[in-house]
């Protein structure tokens, strides 16, 4: 057994030495941190896109998993045996096609039937037909009457002229209705829907379509700006962002990113949206600049120091928490899923809630029975782990994010009209996504300020449950006429 030897150092090595070992740290920190981001990125691109954590049964192994002596090839046995043959499959049952659809009747009786035939019963058989929407011309007559004739004067009198959506134009309120909606709702850019036009010989210039829409959603702003006033009356709104780019002048050649904010009322099942040239704090500041009540958020700092906090009480996403430990799976897969089984008990209650149709008292008393219990226990839990990750890495990442927004994360057990996390606000934005890659971007800020105001009505159509192009054009048929101390009647599912 050798002898320990004593080395001796300056303090100017040592310094240089604990000066290497604090790189080498920084740099396996940060080598750790773009792999993780370089895992996202193949995920984003390949990988699932559900969020939902469903663990595996550890009593369950996988293919790859399987003890050695399993996997060995063992001598072929033949073996002999008999079975019950199984009954034929039934033939499937043909669904019921929905009442409310009208009927074409066809009738077809049988060939050469005598004359003193008596007939029985009848056999229906339902056929589910499309027909695709076709043009028409809409040709309002009016007559001219004398009413009253005299030497000196004669009386003429004519019908008035309905309203129409655009005064001396020639769009109709169905056609604009159309148009929006296959833009917005179904994707359809305008010069697709040109195209479809063109097949039924009618040629117009993009230019009077756009013309057409645009018109159209001036005139239902109003019924935007009075869902953005009601759901602002109320003590309960979620709050995100989303990007989309604009042509602009100052930028030939290029788009200029915007962003549309939106704001969700889950309690009245509207949502409104705000469009801003960029992401800045203004936005939210001018929005909710009277606003009081809980503001929930995915944690973006621009929320944090609003002219009007004083009034505002934040809660933060459960989901947006639980999206990192899921992406920490390949970092950390112990911890992570430890994590994410205790946030997965806490969905399970809010399941439970829901299936269950508890009043909100009953949420919050369920909560305060079974969920403030899973929370402590996660409480401690990141306090001790987060001691003995490498703080780049993706689990030491997710449990920082968590544990500073943990305040917010637990607010949502104080009230039962509040949401474990905003993905309902997430859903509301998800169609944004869907239009920038078929209309690419708006034409320019005022453009991107309609696409706000329409987003904002389809989107509280779909909320309510409302099919937008019947509510669209019921709107646009009597909103020239509808008083202005009214304008909350035309909101979907109101009307």
């Amino acid at each position: 057994m050798t002898n320990a030897q004593t080395i001796t150092i300056s303090k100017e090595e040592y310094q240089r030495l604990l000066s290497l070992e604090n790189r080498v740290i920084t740099s396996q920190n940060q080598v750790a941190y773009l792999e993780q981001q370089l895992a996202d990125l193949k995920r984003m691109i390949f990988g699932a896109k559900s969020e939902r954590y469903i663990p595996s049964d550890p009593n369950q192994p996988t293919l790859f998993e399987l003890p050695v002596e399993q996997a060995v090839l063992k001598p072929k046995q033949e073996i002999a045996y008999t079975r019950t043959k199984p009954e034929n499959k039934k033939q499937p049952v043909r669904l019921i096609l929905p009442g409310h659809l009208p009927r074409l009747t066809e009738i077809i009786e049988p060939e050469g039937l005598a004359a003193d035939a008596k007939r029985l019963n009848c056999i229906i058989t339902e056929v589910l037909e499309y027909e695709a929407a076709k043009l028409f011309v809409r040709e309002i007559v009016r007559y001219n009457y004398i009413q009253s004739q005299t030497d000196e004067r004669t009386d003429i009198v004519i019908a008035p002229l309905p309203s129409l959506p655009i005064p001396k134009g020639n769009a109709g309120a169905s056609l604009i209705a159309y148009l929006i909606i296959s833009k917005f709702v179904d994707h359809l850019p305008y010069y697709r829907q040109i195209q479809m036009f063109k097949r039924q010989g009618v040629i117009f210039p993009e230019s009077t379509y756009n013309g057409w829409s645009n018109k159209g959603i001036a005139l239902v702003e109003p019924v935007r700006d009075k869902i953005k006033e009601i759901a602002l009356s109320g003590s309960y709104l979620m709050a995100d962002e989303t990007p989309i780019p604009v042509l602009t002048s100052d930028k030939p050649g290029a788009t200029h990113k915007g962003y549309l904010w939106a704001y969700y009322d889950p309690i009245n099942k509207l949502v409104f949206f705000d469009y801003r040239k960029s992401r800045e704090r203004a936005g939210p500041d001018e929005v909710l600049q009277n606003y009081e009540g809980y503001l929930q958020t995915d944690g973006y700092t621009a929320y944090n120091d609003l002219k009007n906090k004083h009034n505002i009480i934040q809660l933060a996403c459960m989901a947006h928490a639980r999206r990192k430990f899921e992406h920490a799976l390949d970092n950390n897969h112990i911890l992570a899923d430890q994590a994410l089984k205790l946030i997965g008990r806490l969905y399970d209650i809010e399941r439970h809630a829901v299936d269950a149709q508890l009043t909100f008292d009953q949420i919050k008393e369920l909560r305060l029975e079974k969920s403030i219990p899973i929370l402590e226990e996660f409480k401690e839990w990141m306090d001790e782990k987060i001691m003995e990750v490498k703080p780049k890495s993706a689990i030491g990442l997710a449990l920082a994010y968590t544990l500073k927004l943990w305040p917010r994360l637990i607010r949502y057990v104080e009230d039962g009209r509040l949401k474990i996390d905003n993905n309902l606000i997430e859903n509301s934005i998800r169609p944004i996504a869907l239009g920038r890659k078929n209309y690419l971007f708006a034409g320019s800020h005022e453009s991107a300020g309609q696409i706000a105001t329409i987003y904002s009505l389809v989107g509280t159509c779909k909320i309510r449950g409302i099919e937008p192009e019947g509510w669209l054009k019921k709107v646009l048929t009597v909103i020239p006429d509808w008083p202005a101390n009214q304008v909350h009647k035309l909101i979907p599912g109101e009307l």
